[in-house]
């Protein structure tokens, strides 16, 4: 714990669902030139620390007898036919103030989470493009990331494969879940340890990474992505519905994707299939982001 904190306190088909319970099949890696190998390889870009998430195939969505299962979470089978990098962590204060100079508008506070190795939020869809854009543009000058390759928020179907990191139950701990596993205040799942509840952000990477050594996909804070919200899941090769507006909402307006759950949630809020929708225009004291890196 103590050298992560001086760490981030140096930042200024058919076929596939009727097998949906088998072990994700991983495909040949790239090239090792920038893409990594195998799963769960880390590097570092601009500070940034990432995971590789390689190419493969999956079930996105959760089976009819998942507790806590909604009618929008209706199994598709993904092909994810590029590897990509995804962050280790959220994104947090410290890396936001470090790439956009200051924190947003409304700042974090002591109630909900403060510090350089806590989550940022009180971000809108929004507010976090231009951080994406503004990180791309960083590393690129810095040659810490190559031509082609940029920051970006996930697709609904790469947070999910990269939450799954190979699992095919309702989290990447297991069926049951507990507050020893994440950062969420309610009810376990499923019959999951039990503790005591910390009611706020808690800083990145305390809890136990899944599989592919990606930390807090589950709990502290929700996650945009980068996906407009459809009620059913987009399928098929690498689904991307990042201009495709899905039904509106009663006011007229459309939502983006939120995943992953929050501290102030329930353990069935935190499973890998669940998913939220929420103006992009709009933030709140529990929904930040992760980045991914990828092919442009």
């Amino acid at each position: 714990m103590s050298s992560r904190r001086a760490f981030f306190h140096s930042l200024t088909g058919a076929a596939v669902l009727a097998n949906f319970r088998r072990p994700l099949s991983i495909l040949a890696p790239q090239s090792r030139r920038f893409p990594g190998g195998r799963a769960g390889e880390e590097r570092e870009v601009d500070l940034v620390r990432l995971c590789w998430c390689p190419p493969g195939k999956f079930v996105m969505g959760s089976p009819a007898g998942e507790t806590g299962r909604r009618s929008d979470e209706a199994q598709v089978p993904v092909t994810i036919s590029r590897g990509f990098w995804t962050g280790k962590f959220e994104v947090t204060q410290g890396e936001w103030r470090r790439v956009m100079g200051e924190l947003p508008a409304r700042k974090p506070s002591v109630e909900f989470g403060l510090g350089d190795d806590i989550p940022v939020y009180w971000v809108s869809f929004n507010d976090v493009e231009a951080f994406c854009r503004a990180a791309t543009e960083r590393a690129r000058h810095s040659a810490a990331l190559p031509a082609g390759w940029a920051f970006r928020l996930p697709t609904e179907a790469q947070w999910e494969y990269a939450c799954r990191a190979g699992t095919v139950t309702a989290t990447s701990f297991g069926e049951q879940f507990g507050q020893h596993q994440a950062n969420f205040k309610g009810q376990p799942l499923n019959g999951g340890r039990n503790s005591s509840p910390v009611l706020r952000a808690t800083p990145v990477g305390t809890y136990p990474a899944n599989p592919w050594g990606i930390c807090d996909m589950h709990g502290n804070v929700f996650e945009w992505c980068r996906d407009w919200y459809h009620a059913q899941l987009p399928g098929g090769t690498d689904p991307d519905v990042y201009e495709t507006r899905g039904v509106p909402n009663r006011d007229g307006s459309y939502s983006r994707v939120r995943r992953g759950g929050a501290w102030n949630d329930d353990g069935w809020a935190c499973r890998s299939a669940l998913r939220l929708k929420y103006e992009p225009e709009r933030n709140s004291d529990h929904i930040g982001f992760r980045v991914v890196v990828v092919a442009a």
